[in-house]
């Protein structure tokens, strides 16, 4: 291992060797296999991933036809093309037809499909006959309430077995699926589902978080009413099992609107027929209301989660997430994979930052993945989850959400385990996946994303618009994939899909990240390059400020602002939320300031620092830089920030003050 030492603390070197895959695990890998299909069936060799990468996007049509065949994608091929058309206009596969959920449910067995758990203690499993037979009585009981192909269905529910149930039942029939976490608040809902016109709300009585039950009659009463089109409520007992809340228009229970069914029935849809409905943050406006096909879906899917994470039916596929997150949709692609898929409700440190791994142990997990802030938040706290609990299985561990700091890659070998992989994957809602992540065949190196990931050609553009390598860059995309929006729901036109990322560099998507892509093809994301601290004609993204001065034990979290805008340098203002018993006094401060200097750059030490109660962040735990920034620099709250979208609003006064003085 490389580390350097500064004041006696060992920091690691960013591209230090923490891992290679021994010649069992290359050998046994599903890539592995993949590679020796295409050479015995289209005389394909590749003598490393860097050339099986460059082929996947160069011969772009190739590759992806080499998927469907290879996943024996169920459904009818057709005899068009793969793919027609530039971006943003480019269409997959336009004569083919099929369904996500019968590739979904075509595996059988009594194998789990299900495991789920709850911070409650509640313990359920579904096997897949069992997952089956409950998407078809739910399929059922949709099509009795008049849902055809087209409609909407929304969920406003728990990361619980019955969201997967009602997803998969929607799918079947051609219905297209949106939910929302019961942790956003009414408004935020509302902004989301009114866009789309739902005609069945699936809703559960309220969550429980913290050791608090929620109680959330109130916010689907004020949900359904702002829902005209919504013919039908259905109540999910999740708190209790007591009556449905006064005040529904047409409220039914959940056990009433199964139905019996002999067999479930799938829809043969087109390649780019509506799957689901994903949001953005909605953090500065009304959120984009983004429509993925279930062709694109399934076919980045099959790709990323079978030769990137390496998962098939042997796995127990954990990741910490809510359905209000893109990576709810990206963990229940586990069962296209055969994978046994886990899902849990509840707080991830409650009673203990040991809880999920606990879980984690007692069901198994073979894959166990969670944000990056949560790894931090572990190493902060001081657990040893590799020793206090059971985690031999797992032989992956996936981290999103934000760049994953190098001292963290080499805590999750310290404390969870050698023999691992180590899978920093970084990607949108945006496409339902990551651009880059993790690779078997490739070694880990502490603070590096393995590879761009196939079918992905990612570069990172200079200021010219033109790709260099280990420079920092903005992140685009230069050729499509199949799993790009199909279009923004309610912008016919594509005015709106166009300006948000294809307005900088026309035919080429740019995503809104820094990237650093090395000789290796290993890959280092920045951060946002709209929250970029540019001082002094230094640009730099903020993903490296928070790993100098989050690695201070005195510091749980931070967020840092840079006033400037163009033709004029601002305030490069930090914040920062203390560990129980700490103090912003003058000596932490000095070294603060010190070590910024000695890391980073005299311009990027702060001319201000302020302690505040929490860090505002989105609901999928993103810090809220670019909002900020806005309200410091003068914008009014209401058209900063949407309050809705936010885990912690109640931090939001603070800046508002601190903007006025």
């Amino acid at each position: 291992m490389n580390v350097a030492r500064e004041g006696g603390a060992a920091r690691v070197v960013e591209g230090a060797l923490l891992w290679e895959p021994s010649p069992e695990i290359r050998a046994s890998a599903n890539i592995s296999r993949y590679i020796g299909w295409l050479r015995e069936n289209h005389g394909l060799t590749f003598s490393s991933y860097d050339a099986l990468w460059q082929w996947s996007v160069t011969d772009i049509d190739a590759f992806w036809q080499s998927i469907w065949e290879y996943f024996d994608v169920q459904g009818h091929r057709g005899t068009g093309p793969v793919g027609s058309g530039r971006m943003p206009a480019t269409r997959w596969f336009p004569t083919a037809t099929g369904n996500y959920a019968r590739q979904a449910l075509r595996w059988q067995g009594e194998r789990p499909a299900v495991v789920f758990r709850s911070e409650k203690g509640d313990c359920r499993t579904l096997a897949y006959p069992e997952l089956t037979q409950q998407v078809a009585r739910t399929a059922a009981g949709l099509r009795a309430l008049g849902v055809s192909r087209g409609d909407r269905v929304v969920g406003y529910l728990p990361n619980i077995p019955e969201a997967l149930i009602a997803f998969l039942a929607a799918a079947s029939i051609g219905a297209i699926w949106s939910s929302c976490s019961p942790d956003f608040g009414a408004a935020g809902v509302i902004d989301r589902f009114q866009q789309i016109e739902p005609k069945v709300l699936i809703a559960a009585d309220g969550y429980s978080y913290a050791g608090k039950a929620h109680d959330r009659g109130d916010a689907i009463r004020r949900i359904e009413a702002a829902l005209p089109t919504v013919r039908t409520t259905v109540l999910v007992p999740y708190l209790s099992a007591e009556a449905v809340p006064d005040g529904l228009r047409h409220g039914m229970r959940w056990a009433d609107l199964l139905q019996d069914a002999d067999e479930l029935q799938f829809a043969e849809l087109p390649f780019d027929h509506p799957l689901w409905v994903l949001y953005s943050s909605g953090t500065t406006g009304l959120p984009k209301a983004i429509v993925h096909g279930h062709g694109g879906v399934l076919l980045e899917h099959l790709k990323a989660l079978s030769f990137h994470m390496d998962l098939g039916p042997k796995d127990v596929f954990f990741w910490f997430t809510t359905t209000g997150w893109m990576m709810w949709n990206y963990l229940v692609g586990g069962v296209l994979v055969g994978a046994t898929v886990v899902l849990y409700d509840g707080s991830p440190g409650y009673p203990d930052m040991m809880a999920l791994w606990r879980m984690a142990a007692q069901t198994g997990v073979t894959y166990f993945g969670t944000s990056a802030s949560y790894l931090t938040a572990c190493m902060k706290a001081g657990i040893q989850p590799g020793i206090q609990a059971d985690l031999s299985r797992i032989r992956g561990i996936g981290s999103t959400g934000s760049p994953l700091a190098p001292e963290d890659f080499q805590w999750v070998y310290d404390m969870i385990g050698r023999n691992l992989l180590l899978g920093s994957f970084s990607g949108g809602t945006d496409v339902c996946t990551g651009f880059v992540g993790p690779c078997p065949l490739l070694p880990v190196r502490a603070g590096e994303i393995q590879c761009r990931c196939l079918g992905a050609k990612v570069e990172a553009y200079d200021l010219s618009g033109q790709p260099v390598i280990d420079e920092v860059g903005e992140l685009v995309i230069t050729e499509p994939m199949p799993s790009m929006p199909i279009n923004f729901w309610s912008d016919p036109e594509g005015t709106r899909y166009r300006e948000s990322y294809f307005a900088t560099y026309p035919g080429v998507w740019r995503h809104g990240d820094w990237i650093k892509v090395t000789p290796r093809g290993s890959c280092v994301i920045d951060g946002r390059s709209d929250s970029t601290l540019n001082r002094g004609g230094v640009r730099m993204g903020t993903s490296e400020f928070y790993r100098v001065v989050e690695k201070f034990p005195e510091i749980l979290d931070s967020l840092v602002v840079d006033t400037g805008q163009l033709g004029r340098e601002g305030k490069l203002y930090l914040f920062l939320v203390l560990a129980e018993g700490r103090e912003l006094d003058e000596a932490l401060i000095d070294r603060l300031k010190a070590t910024l200097r000695a890391e980073l750059s005299p311009r990027h030490v702060p001319d201000e620092i302020h302690p505040l109660p929490g860090i505002p962040r989105t609901l999928s735990g993103k810090k809220l830089e670019v909002p900020i920034k806005r309200i410091l620099t003068g914008t009014p709250l209401d058209v900063a920030v949407n309050p809705d979208t936010l885990s912690n609003p109640d931090v939001l006064p603070y800046f508002i003050s601190f903007a006025t003085r």
